[in-house]
């Protein structure tokens, strides 16, 4: 199977694009001189409790590898969103609306949600 190159016909496989400057459909997103961005960084970890075989196959490789001592591993996923023209609370309140519907189980999960300063 070919590697996703966003629709993007000019990229060599094994090379590959840099999907930062394509958006899903494979349109270049355009940012003019007036376009203002923001970004929001999602990071969603599991609660305490919840377990995380992940960050226990890592804590145990770690150890094997000599890295020690290690006292906890956990794991987390980072999302930054990118709003354009818009204000910091609609962007805020967009990123929230995306980890209720989306990003994030509440049952499991612990959310932060923090604007970026570029």
């Amino acid at each position: 199977m070919a590697p996703f190159t966003g629709g993007r016909t000019d990229c060599a496989p094994a090379v590959g694009c840099n999907m930062d400057r394509y958006a899903r459909s494979g349109r270049e997103i355009q940012m003019g001189s007036g376009d203002r961005a923001l970004r929001v960084e999602v990071r969603v970890e599991l609660k305490p409790g919840v377990m995380d075989p992940e960050a226990e196959t890592i804590e145990k490789s770690l150890a094997l590898l000599g890295i020690s001592p290690v006292s906890r591993v956990t794991t987390a996923r980072v999302y930054v969103l990118e709003f354009t023209n818009m204000e910091r609370a609609r962007a805020d309140a967009l990123a929230r609306d995306a980890v209720d519907r989306l990003l994030a189980n509440p049952v499991i999960h612990r959310v932060t949600v923090t604007p970026l300063l570029d």
